[in-house]
C-alpha cells in the first residue's frame, strides 16, 4: 500500500533573486501596497554596514523605524522587545534583514502581536510541544496582523519555513513556534548584501543547509517532492559554498538554500536538528555548528536503516562510493569548519545535560532509527566530542 502523507505550500508569494535589496525591497512595497515599512535587522549589518542604511534611503518616506537589538538563539525577553517596538511604529509591512536569528525574532513577535502577548510568560502555552508519549501538540496561531518580506544574509533557510526556534532563558530550553503566516511574505535574494557576512558564520549556515537537505532524504515521511529539492539543493552546495569569493557562487547557495529549507516543517528532521537545537539553547553554539558538529555522527547512526537515501547523497555531493558520512565530514573540513563539540566550546560534564534535553525535541524523537532514551543520545554525543 502506497504511504499516505502532505505537503503545506506557504503564503509565500514571490522569491526575488540577483537584485539588488534596496531596489527589489521597494519594489515588493509598492507590489503589497504597504505605506510604512518598519526594519528589523541584525546589529552587525545596522551599525557596521551601509546595508540598512541605504534600504532606509530607498524607501524614503515609507520607513518607519528600526529594530537592531536582535540577539543569538532568539531569547524570549528580545522577542518581547521586538514586538513592543513593532507596535509603537504601527507599520504595514515588516522588512527583515539578517540572519535566522533575525528572522525567527519576527515570525514570534508576529505571533506576539496576534496573541497580545507583551510578557515572556505571555509565550507559555503558545509554542509546540512533545508530551511523554513523544506526540506532538501544534497550538492553533491567529494570523498575523503584519507580515514580513525577508532579506536573508546567511544559509539558514529560515526565510522559508513558518517554524521558529525561540530559547527559554528560564529552562535554557529552545521552543519551537509554529504561526500559519509567520514565514516571509516574499523573499529578495541578494548575494551582495552577504559579503557583510563572517565568512564562518556564511559557510557554517551552508552546512546547515546540507543538514536540511540530508534530513530530508533520511526523514521517517520523506517523499518524492522533498527528495527532489532535496537532492538538487546538495548538487548546488557541493559546486558552490567552497567559492565563497564568487558573486555568482554566493547566489547559488542561496538558491540552494531555498530548494532544502523548502523541506523545513514539511516533514519530519532527524536528531541532528533536534541535538542541535539543545546545543544552542544549553551550550550557546550557534546554528550553523551544531550541524557541522553533529550531522555527520548522526548520520553514522543511521546508517543501517537509511542506507539507499545515504547512497543518493553522496552521488549528489559527487563522492560516489565514499560513505556519506565521510563525504558531509570531508566538506565541512574543506570549510575549515569546527567537527567535534570540544572545538564548539562544550564541556564534556554538559553533556548529560543536553541529552536530556535532547529527549524534549520532537525532531529527536523523529530520528529516522529510534533514540528511545538520554544515554541513546549520549552515544551521539560522546562520538561527535
Amino acid at each position: 500500500m502506497a504511504k499516505a502523507g502532505s505537503y503545506t505550500y506557504l503564503p509565500l508569494e514571490r522569491v526575488v533573486f540577483g537584485r539588488p535589496a534596496a531596489e527589489a525591497a521597494v519594489e515588493e512595497m509598492a507590489r503589497i501596497g504597504a505605506t510604512r515599512v518598519f526594519i528589523v535587522a541584525s546589529k552587525s549589518l545596522a551599525k557596521n554596514t551601509p546595508v540598512i542604511r541605504s534600504i532606509a534611503g530607498a524607501l524614503g518616506p515609507h520607513y518607519a523605524g528600526l529594530f537592531d537589538g536582535c540577539v543569538q538563539h532568539s531569547p524570549r525577553a528580545s522577542v518581547i522587545e521586538a514586538a513592543q517596538a513593532v507596535r509603537a511604529a504601527a507599520p504595514d509591512l515588516i522588512l527583515t534583514v539578517g540572519g535566522g536569528t533575525a528572522i525567527d525574532t519576527v515570525k514570534v513577535l508576529q505571533i506576539c502581536l496576534a496573541h497580545g502577548v507583551q510578557t515572556s510568560e505571555g509565550l507559555d502555552g503558545l509554542h509546540a510541544s512533545v508530551g511523554p508519549d513523544g506526540k506532538r501538540h501544534v497550538p492553533e496561531i491567529k494570523p498575523s496582523p503584519v507580515r514580513q518580506v525577508v532579506v536573508p544574509s546567511t544559509l539558514s533557510g529560515a526565510e522559508f519555513s513558518n517554524l521558529a526556534g525561540i530559547t527559554d532563558e528560564r529552562i535554557r530550553q529552545k521552543h519551537s513556534f509554529i504561526g500559519p503566516d509567520v514565514g516571509a511574505r516574499s523573499v529578495i535574494l541578494d548575494p551582495e548584501i552577504t559579503l557583510h557576512t563572517p565568512q564562518w558564520l556564511w559557510l557554517s549556515t551552508g552546512i546547515r543547509g546540507v543538514d536540511h537537505a540530508v534530513e530530508t532524504l533520511c526523514s521517517i515521511d520523506a517523499h518524492p517532492y522533498c527528495d527532489g529539492l532535496a537532492l538538487h539543493a546538495l548538487r548546488l552546495f557541493a559546486q558552490a559554498l567552497l567559492r565563497p569569493d564568487d558573486l555568482a557562487a554566493r547566489l547559488t547557495c542561496q538558491q540552494a538554500s531555498w530548494l532544502a529549507a523548502s523541506s523545513i516543517a514539511r516533514v519530519n528532521y532527524g536528531a541532528s536538528h533536534g541535538i542541535g537545537h539543545a546545543l544552542g539553547a544549553f551550550a550557546d553554539v550557534p546554528h550553523g555548528h551544531t550541524s557541522c558538529v553533529m550531522l555527520p555522527h548522526v548520520m553514522r547512526y543511521n546508517e543501517a536503516v537509511t542506507a539507499e537515501k545515504q547512497r543518493l547523497i553522496v552521488e549528489s555531493l559527487g563522492k560516489p562510493g565514499v560513505p556519506a558520512a565521510d563525504a558531509v565530514a570531508a566538506l565541512i573540513a574543506s570549510l575549515k569548519q569546527p567537527t567535534t563539540l570540544r572545538a564548539v566550546g562544550v564541556k564534556r560534564e554538559q553533556l548529560p545535560k543536553i541529552a536530556e534535553a535532547a529527549m524534549h525535541n520532537i525532531w529527536v524523537r523523529t530520528n529516522p532509527r529510534p533514540i528511545r532514551s538520554a544515554e541513546d543520545v549520549m552515544q551521539i554525543l560522546r562520538a561527535a566530542w
